[in-house]
């Protein structure tokens, strides 16, 4: 959805390719996602600055790359400024605030890994490093690409990996917060009152049809996506999905496995559900209010932009 409202203000501007302008005029209204967005921008900046600097061999000499130092910083300013009436967005460049969400997210990890054993924490390591745009042509066709009259260029497919990341990271935050929810508090003499705040999607064809879409998650742009991401939300009795050829690395998966055993039941019956997430969007796209008949059409039909 995003992409296509991308794609329709390139459009309207008479552009040929959908450029990061594009995404950030749609993302002007939510100045917290726009800085959380700018401080990406810049640390890729940064990123690729020293990569370049490392294959030149000469840290000291940075004429040679001075006209590609910040390249994003300088698009982003330079289109903000052109829309920026109050100084707000030029405000956001200056600000060098730590990213609360992922500093949140970052000591939430850490608390669980405290747990783990070595086996569970080369599993988890090895689900952190996915990533979107680790093979781009897997997640162009992920996107569509091939069927939209303009394609995004390099740096919006940053942008756009950037904010799938961020949307899966947000999806699973509020799915657990559901799954705690569900979760029955022992010792609360007052549960029993409460009404429940969780709806139970209960469909009988979907539990007798295994292969049905309820029970069968999306494809995703690579193929060793699905097994890892249950790594991460510790599923560790599936191994590597058995992506391995050589028999080395059978051999390890199989170690693996039977090192993984003795929690198996214990991990399956604690991972986030489909319904946990169902649930999570409905929450989010929920609006509450006397003028909540009021709001825009994509709130009324559930179809609020969960981005970032």
């Amino acid at each position: 959805m995003r992409l296509q409202q991308a794609a329709e203000v390139s459009l309207v501007r008479g552009a040929r390719v959908i450029s990061a302008e594009d995404i950030l005029f749609l993302m002007r209204k939510d100045k917290k996602k726009v800085g959380r967005l700018l401080r990406y921008m810049s640390f890729r900046d940064y990123k690729s600055k020293i990569l370049k600097s490392i294959d030149e061999d000469d840290l000291l000499d940075s004429d040679k790359y001075s006209s590609n130092v910040n390249k994003r910083q300088k698009l982003a300013q330079d289109f903000l400024g052109s829309i920026d009436q109050t100084g707000e967005f030029l405000a956001l460049l200056e600000e060098e605030d730590i990213d609360e969400v992922k500093q949140e997210r970052l000591e939430r990890l850490e608390k669980q890994t405290r747990m783990m054993d070595p086996a569970q924490y080369s599993e988890f390591c090895e689900s952190r490093q996915l990533s979107f745009s680790k093979k781009a042509s897997k997640f162009r066709e992920w996107l569509d690409c091939s069927s939209m009259e303009v394609k995004p260029n390099a740096v919006s497919m940053e942008i756009l990996s950037y904010l799938a990341y961020e949307t899966v990271a947000q999806l699973v935050d509020l799915a657990l917060l559901v799954k705690q929810d569900m979760t029955p508090k022992t010792g609360d003499p007052f549960s029993h009152a409460i009404s429940a705040n969780f709806i139970q999607y209960h469909n009988p064809i979907a539990e007798n049809n295994p292969d049905s879409p309820e029970n069968t998650p999306p494809s995703t742009p690579n193929a060793s996506l699905g097994g890892s991401h249950q790594g991460k939300l510790y599923s560790v009795t599936q191994g590597n999905g058995g992506l391995a050829q050589d028999g080395s690395s059978k051999v390890k998966q199989r170690k693996r496995k039977k090192s993984a055993a003795p929690c198996g039941t214990e991990t399956q019956s604690n991972a986030i559900q489909p319904a946990h997430i169902r649930e999570a969007i409905r929450r989010y796209s929920h609006k509450i209010g006397p003028l909540s008949p009021f709001s825009s059409a994509y709130r009324r039909n559930g179809m609020t932009f969960l981005v970032c």
